[in-house]
C-alpha cells in the first residue's frame, strides 16, 4: 500500500484495501523541543512524523499472511485457507479494539478481506482472494494522478487536515508544487502494486501473490513516506516559512 498515520490506515488512499481503505489518519505527537525559534517545526519535523501509521501497514498484512500459511499448510485448500484469513481478520479487529484505538479503518481493512475471501470462494479460484486488492490499487493510482492534476493534491489534503493548514496551502504556489511533486511518489507506489500484482495473477501464482501482497504493504508504506517526505521538503526553498505557514498569494 497499507500505511499513514497513526491510524486505523492510509491514505486513499490509498493504500490499498488495507492500505488504501485503511486510511483514516490522526496526528502524531510532536516534542517541543523540535520547534524553532518562531515555532514552526517545519526544518525539525518529517512526513513519517505527521502520518504515523505502521502499525496499520503491519496489521494490514496479517490476513493475508494467514491466507498464505494456510494455503501451503493444506497443499492448497482454498476454503481453510480463507477461513484462516477471515480469523486473522477478526483477531486484528479485537486487537485494535482492546487497545481502544479508532476501529474504522481496521472494520474497513476486515470488511475488504471478507469480500475478498467471498470473491475466492465462489469463483473457486485462489488467485482472485487478491483481486480486490489489484484492482483498489489501481483505483487509488488512478485517484491520485487525478487529484494532482486538477491541483488538490491527496497529499497536501490530508497533511493540510492534520497540522491545520487545511486548504490554504493551495493558494501557497510553493507549498502547492511541493505536494504535487511529493503526491507522484504514492502514485507510483500503487503503481509498483498493479504491475506485480496483475502479472502474477495472471500467471495465476496464488503463493507468490500471497507473498507480495505482504512484501508490498509495510516495507513499500515506509520507502514511499520516506521518499514523498524527501521530495516534499526539498520542494521548499530556506526562505520559505515551511508547511504550517502557507504563504496566501490572492488570486488575480
Amino acid at each position: 500500500m497499507s500505511a499513514a498515520p497513526r491510524t486505523g490506515d492510509s491514505p486513499l488512499s490509498g493504500q490499498d484495501a488495507s492500505d488504501d481503505a485503511a486510511a483514516e489518519l490522526v496526528p502524531a505527537a510532536f516534542d517541543d523541543g523540535r520547534y524553532d525559534a518562531d515555532g514552526d517545526p517545519t526544518r525539525e519535523e518529517s512526513l513519517s512524523r505527521l502520518l504515523g501509521g505502521g502499525k496499520a501497514a503491519i496489521e494490514g498484512s496479517v490476513p493475508p499472511v494467514a491466507f498464505l500459511f494456510a494455503w501451503l499448510a493444506t497443499g492448497g485448500e482454498l476454503l481453510t485457507a480463507v477461513i484462516a484469513s477471515l480469523a486473522a481478520s477478526v483477531v486484528v479487529f479485537g486487537y485494535a479494539m482492546i487497545e481502544r484505538r479508532k476501529p474504522k479503518a481496521v472494520f474497513i481493512g476486515m470488511l475488504m478481506t471478507v469480500i475478498a475471501a467471498m470473491i475466492a470462494y465462489y469463483t473457486g479460484e485462489a488467485r482472485n482472494f487478491f483481486l480486490i486488492q489489484l484492482l483498489s490499487n489501481a483505483a487509488s493510482a488512478l485517484a491520485w494522478a487525478v487529484s494532482i492534476v486538477i491541483g488538490w493534491p491527496f497529499l497536501g489534503v490530508i497533511v493540510g487536515g492534520l497540522i491545520g493548514t487545511k486548504t490554504r496551502w493551495r493558494k501557497d504556489p510553493v507549498l502547492l508544487r511541493a505536494y504535487q511533486r511529493a503526491s507522484w511518489i504514492w502514485v507510483l507506489q500503487y503503481v509498483i502494486r498493479v504491475a506485480v500484482f496483475s502479472v502474477l495473477w495472471w500467471l495465476d501464482e496464488t503463493t507468490w501473490l500471497a507473498i507480495m501482497r505482504a512484501a508490498l504493504t509495510y516495507p513499500l508504506i515506509i520507502a514511499c513516506v520516506a521518499a514523498s517526505g524527501w521530495v516534499l521538503f526539498a520542494a521548499i526553498p530556506r526562505s520559505h516559512p515551511g508547511i504550517r505557514k502557507p504563504q496566501l498569494v490572492a488570486a488575480d
